[in-house]
């Protein structure tokens, strides 16, 4: 849980959270994984970990 910090009124960026909605955002990106199809976890961690390797990888190039 990623907190306010104290005295600032208005909008506030609070990096971390900006940080896990941008990865699962990318994660969207991917069709296996925007609907829960599986039916074992393994299976979507699996996806998650090739959906996050495509996306690491296309970052390098």
């Amino acid at each position: 849980m990623v907190l306010r910090p104290l005295g600032n009124k208005g909008f506030t960026l609070l990096l971390k959270r900006w940080v896990v909605e941008l990865t699962f955002g990318w994660l969207n990106w991917c069709r296996r994984l925007s609907k829960d199809y599986q039916r074992l976890p393994e299976t979507s961690e699996t996806l998650i970990y090739i959906a996050m390797i495509r996306i690491m990888v296309r970052g390098l190039a």
